[in-house]
């Protein structure tokens, strides 16, 4: 038989945040992979857009409007994903902001915990929720399951003025890999990812900076580009394949050679 571990046939991939920038990168590929697709977002307009955008591709897909720094709409969620998919094998905590202040000094409070609620508590429940269901299944003896936090490079840069969300970002490494070494007895694998300069909302701004696009893009990123969404697709599918069973615990820096140079 041929090697087709990539054939995500008969998976379920949810993705928060999944209807725009990384998150809809990382969904289109995963359903055209084969696997059914769910996807929360805030954004009706976006929600509509990205379901007739996944939905060409023939796979199920379901929509809905989560605010993930909401626990109790977070655990009714991934309850109703589950229920009406029928199971969850990839869940990507992939939803967050990244507003920042004037300056560290003057960041108010409510900003920091703003930043929290989405980018660190968020994250939380919702792979909270999905390790549940996913041992649970594993406990009726169809073990196995893949979940994945967007962190950013900012977790291990400095970042001025957004220091509430760098925290939020260097907090998800230790707790992917503590979620990667105690449930691996149930198959489950937990990694994360580290986009760097991407073209999406939230770098609007600084793409249409052209001293930004000048000194950082051209100049400080090897590959002399943005990253784009799509540039995302290829790690998802293997994160939620067969092909990545015995990998976990890991931390994927996806930034155009931006951290190393």
């Amino acid at each position: 038989m041929p090697y087709s571990p990539f054939d995500l046939s008969g998976k379920v991939a949810l993705i928060t945040g999944g209807n725009g920038g990384i998150g809809i990168g990382m969904a289109d590929a995963l359903a055209q992979a084969g696997a059914d697709v769910v996807i929360w977002g805030n954004n009706p307009a976006k929600n509509a857009a990205a379901e007739k955008r996944l939905s060409a591709h023939g796979t199920r897909v379901l929509v809905e409007r989560v605010d993930v720094a909401d626990e109790a709409a977070v655990d009714a969620a991934i309850d109703r994903a589950a229920e009406t998919m029928g199971r969850l094998d990839f869940v990507a905590a992939n939803a967050g902001m990244g507003e920042g202040a004037e300056s560290f000094d003057t960041m108010s409070t409510d900003l920091w915990r703003r930043v929290l609620a989405v980018n660190l508590d968020g994250v939380f429940w919702t792979l909270r929720a999905a390790a549940r269901h996913m041992v649970a299944r594993a406990k009726q003896g169809d073990a196995g399951g893949s979940l994945l936090a967007t962190s950013s490079t900012s977790a291990i840069h400095g970042a001025p003025k957004n220091q509430a969300y760098a925290a939020t970002k260097g907090a998800l490494l230790p707790m992917m890999r503590g979620i990667a070494v105690e449930y691996a007895r149930h198959g489950i694998r937990a990694n994360a990812i580290l986009p760097g300069w991407i073209a999406t909302d939230m770098t609007a701004r600084a793409q249409g900076n052209d001293r930004f696009n000048d000194k950082v893009i051209a100049t400080r990123v090897p590959m002399r580009r943005w990253g784009e969404p799509e540039d995302f697709g290829g790690i998802a599918v293997y994160l939620a394949s067969d092909a990545s069973r015995f990998h976990t615990g890991d931390n994927f820096t996806i930034d155009g050679g931006y951290t190393i140079f």
